[in-house]
């Protein structure tokens, strides 16, 4: 059990009763998040929830959580869902301990699958998938599910990159049987994570176990025959990220990553590429279609960079130039950050500006969607879209730290910009090809999976051509 009791420090926090099992604290449990948000409103920047014997330090003030980030004081610490992750993808750059070796040298061997050559490489596969999408849509006229094809987009854009895999979620008539066992293993990591502090945790935890272990087997299966089956090849040559990880030795100390943490790279990869990624796209999507004059600016954009053929492809060198498209991402970002929290801790016995002291036992949980909406920094209309806030006159003189939607220091995302570059061309293909057209009756729900994201979310895209007389930006 991952305990936190801050040396019985108190803090703000709802009004108490006594709770039962599904209802902690009045919170929903299908919501949690965002019940939490609803009742940490009034509670200041820093308060606790207690889930029966656990207490949930929430950070939801931009000023504290950017004292969290200085990495000279703070730390990763790792919540009770992650260690419960933990069971499914192991030491992985996201689910790993401080003190665990392998994922400071899985860091340090991926780190050149991320560079400004390798997302050149990556270029082509994004606009690939990306195109196999489109075929889809083309074909079935009608509402379209945007949360469930972003997500099959970025499942299929991260699963070729990284290892060569193609789930054929464009082609097959039915998902890959991979897809649902991932789901189901995800879900039973994350139930688990919940039960620590419930009476009888132990009794479900084994019933949980006893109905994942077949979607654990497969899971872990087919990963481990996809690494032997690499590795009986002799390709050494390959440069996605299995190959780099099979046959980088590390630069400094020649150590290798063995073949079972290369499964848990793998599925951290999978997981947190796909989800994140498919999540920003939603929103924004969901976003951009409440806001006719954001789609007028966005649309012009593209029109601009990218010419009057709605089919042509943006080139590497033109995604960047989409400076309006990746405002809006990153003000969907900052209202719904798809992976809403991150836990620290501190590297030894510290005092927060707040009073309150803090040793490296404990943790807060810093609470993004509070965070990213502290009208201390982010003004009155903090609730609001609004991709102009992100205008480089308007960012400038923003305090540091305030903005973490990939997470902070030496363990944040290192997948951003591959993140990042895929958004944008995504959103930029989806924007010169298509109006969008909501259904007007939808009011934003959110589903709270391993991530953030729009359920029941769906347009209609009708085809469009592009204003006349642009052309490419030089």
């Amino acid at each position: 059990m991952v305990r936190n009791d801050w040396s019985g420090q108190t803090f703000p926090h709802p009004p108490g009763r006594r709770p039962v099992v599904g209802d902690v604290l009045g919170t929903d449990p299908a919501t949690p998040l965002q019940s939490t948000m609803r009742r940490g409103a009034d509670l200041g920047p820093i308060f606790e929830l207690k889930i029966f014997d656990q207490k949930f330090v929430i950070v939801a003030g931009a000023e504290i959580a950017a004292e969290l980030a200085d990495e000279a004081r703070f730390e990763k610490a790792l919540p009770p869902a992650l260690v419960a992750l933990r069971e499914f993808a192991g030491e992985g750059l996201f689910t790993a301990y401080n003190d665990e070796t392998n994922w400071a040298l899985a860091h340090d061997l991926l780190r050149p699958a991320f560079t400004r050559d390798a997302m050149r490489r990556y270029h082509p596969i994004m606009l690939a998938a990306a195109q196999e999408l489109f075929d889809t849509w083309d074909a079935r006229p009608g509402p379209v599910d945007v949360s469930a094809d972003m997500t099959r987009l970025t499942l299929e854009t991260i699963s070729r990159t990284a290892f060569s895999q193609d789930f054929g979620s464009f082609t097959r008539e039915d998902q890959h049987p991979f897809i649902p066992a991932m789901i189901a293993a995800l879900k039973a990591g994350q139930r688990k994570g919940t039960l620590d502090s419930m009476p009888g945790s132990a009794l479900m935890a084994r019933r949980i176990d006893k109905r994942n272990a077949p979607h654990q087997a497969y899971v872990d299966g087919l990963l481990d025959d996809l690494i032997a089956a690499r590795r009986a090849s002799g390709q050494d040559d390959v440069d996605d990220l299995l190959g780099i990880m099979l046959h980088s030795p590390h630069p400094e100390t020649g150590q290798r990553l063995d073949d079972l943490n290369i499964r848990h790279q793998i599925l951290t990869f999978l997981v947190a590429g796909h989800e994140t990624t498919s999540g920003a796209l939603s929103f924004a999507l969901h976003h951009l279609s409440r806001d006719a004059e954001a789609v007028r600016r966005a649309q012009a954009e593209v029109d601009r960079v990218l010419g009057p053929d709605r089919d042509v492809e943006p080139t590497f060198e033109q995604v960047p130039k989409m400076r309006f498209v990746r405002r809006v991402l990153d003000e969907a970002l900052r209202l719904w950050p798809t992976a809403p929290a991150f836990g620290r801790s501190p590297r030894q016995t510290t005092t927060l500006s707040t009073g309150h002291v803090m040793r490296p036992q404990d943790w807060a949980l810093v609470l993004l969607p509070l965070v990213h909406r502290d009208p201390a920094v982010w003004g009155a209309d903090a609730d609001e879209f609004d991709p102009d806030r992100f205008l480089p006159e308007r960012s400038h003189g923003r305090p540091p730290h305030v903005y973490k939607p990939f997470g902070t220091g030496e363990r944040s995302c290192i997948g951003r910009q591959f993140a990042l570059h895929e958004a944008v061309l995504v959103l930029a293909r989806i924007l010169h090809r298509y109006d969008l057209e909501p259904d007007p009756t939808y009011e934003l729900r959110v589903s709270e999976r391993l991530t953030l994201m729009p359920a029941g979310f769906e347009l209609t895209l009708t085809p469009r051509s592009p204003s006349p007389g642009t052309a490419p930006a030089a």
